[in-house]
């Protein structure tokens, strides 16, 4: 299905376009469709779901008209959609329900992990695992149960026969110093092989400890880039940070990542070195939990 989040995106830039070059301010035309001023920013700035009766209404008070009037439509039918993330509501986090939603329209996922295994990867165990680790940080705004059950339907979508191409890179720094039980690493460790070995629409490599990144500065957060089957549907860089996701759309801040991407992946450890690494690192956690 086509991503709701990322047509909401479109549709607000749309609409704020169409609204200033007629030279109305947000508060008439919020007057005019007798809704308030608030309404007109969320709608704007992709922060609510539409209403496709108030889209009508805009239209028509902004002029449009003909094919233009007939693709918005479109576009606002689109971003009014319900994907199988909506079911889960709050239970899964609002974190994770962007990144289904984005992950549901994507053509191909370009991403730089250095804190976690990204979630389309991740085994039951280690989600757990995972979850532990951020009731260390106080109370959880999710609920578990739930947010595992619908990870594991986000990798079913990924996985699925129509689902991203996706070009992923983990840094060996997460692989190393991650609290999680050494068995349930390992265990991790050995389903990445798995799952890249078979993948075909999977490339996966492991930025090693001693790489250097040639032509400028490493990644300062986890990153994850977006880009979708309609050409007018904008790539975003979405920046996995402490408190939030920052969502990039803007071309000339895409094409940083996208470069700062290339870099990290040709500075990266081959596919076959990759996944020799990450085995050997399996086999070094078998040890030390023997010992």
């Amino acid at each position: 299905m086509t991503s709701p989040f990322v047509r909401r995106r479109r549709l607000g830039a749309e609409l704020r376009t169409l609204r200033e070059q007629s030279g109305m301010t947000a508060d008439e035309l919020a007057r005019r469709i007798y809704r308030s001023r608030m309404t007109i920013s969320k709608l704007e700035n992709a922060r609510c779901r539409p209403d496709i009766g108030d889209i009508v209404k805009i239209m028509k008070i902004l002029g449009v008209t003909g094919d233009r009037f007939d693709a918005l439509f479109k576009i606002a039918c689109d971003a009014a959609e319900r994907g199988w993330w909506d079911n889960y509501g709050d239970a899964m986090g609002p974190r994770q329900r962007m990144y289904a939603d984005l992950e549901s329209g994507a053509a191909s996922i370009h991403g730089y992990y250095q804190i976690a295994i990204p979630g389309i990867l991740q085994t039951p165990d280690f989600i757990w695992a995972l979850v532990d680790l951020d009731r260390a940080d106080g109370p959880l705004p999710y609920q578990p149960e739930r947010m595992v059950q619908a990870r594991l339907q986000r990798q079913e979508v990924a996985f699925s026969p129509d689902g991203p191409k996706c070009h992923l890179i983990l840094d060996e720094f997460l692989l190393r110093r991650l609290a999680v039980p050494r068995n349930v690493m390992r265990a991790q460790l050995l389903h990445l092989i798995e799952e890249a070995s078979s993948q075909p629409r999977l490339r996966l490599r492991v930025l090693d400890i001693d790489a250097r990144i040639e032509g400028g500065f490493s990644a300062k957060s986890p990153f994850s880039i977006y880009n979708f089957p309609d050409a007018d549907d904008a790539a975003m860089a979405v920046a996995d940070t402490v408190n939030t996701d920052i969502v990039h759309t803007e071309a000339k801040d895409v094409r940083r990542y996208i470069e700062l991407h290339r870099r990290l992946w040709d500075a990266s450890l081959s596919e076959v070195r990759s996944l020799d690494l990450l085995e050997a690192t399996a086999n070094r956690l078998t040890k030390l939990a023997g010992s």
